[in-house]
């Protein structure tokens, strides 16, 4: 059973989910684990002007949180889709489990380099307090998004 609180766009998980195999974004998540209906304003997002002064630097680990098919229609140059309802998984396998199944090298949890994304910045917001419950503290995320991304890379 999911017990869901509403207030000021904030949503808590009550209990624990339990799921039967379908995707759901909210499976394997803990008690009492805060979710954004809207991104936060914090310290920790980057702007569009942020994001491209960073890709000169090879170290740059930008992960798109958006489905597959979202990922494969269009997606920000050098980024790795790991799927939100798949990133805590994600993030607890080995370096070479991950290496493999994303192709790319795993995220440390004292990287200042990783930065997530999705379309407007709502599942990066979420995927971002993931990646803090689990010790990434430094993760930022882009909350313009991939919208946010073409738009002013058509300009």
């Amino acid at each position: 059973m999911l017990l869901v609180l509403c207030a000021l766009s904030v949503v808590v998980v009550a209990e624990e989910t339990h799921c039967d195999g379908t995707p759901d974004r909210l499976c394997d998540v803990k008690p009492e684990a805060v979710y954004y209906k809207e991104p936060p304003i914090t310290d920790s997002e980057v702007s569009y002007n942020q994001l491209k002064t960073m890709f000169p630097s090879s170290s740059i680990q930008l992960f798109d949180v958006r489905n597959p098919d979202e990922f494969e229609a269009g997606h920000i140059p050098g980024s790795t889709n790991v799927p939100l309802g798949e990133l805590q998984e994600a993030l607890r396998l080995s370096s070479d489990q991950f290496k493999q199944r994303f192709g790319v090298h795993a995220p440390h949890k004292d990287d200042s380099s990783i930065v997530v994304y999705c379309q407007r910045g709502r599942r990066s917001a979420t995927a971002l307090d993931i990646m803090w419950a689990l010790g990434f503290s430094r993760a930022r995320h882009y909350a313009g998004g991939y919208s946010d991304w073409v738009q002013r890379e058509e300009q």
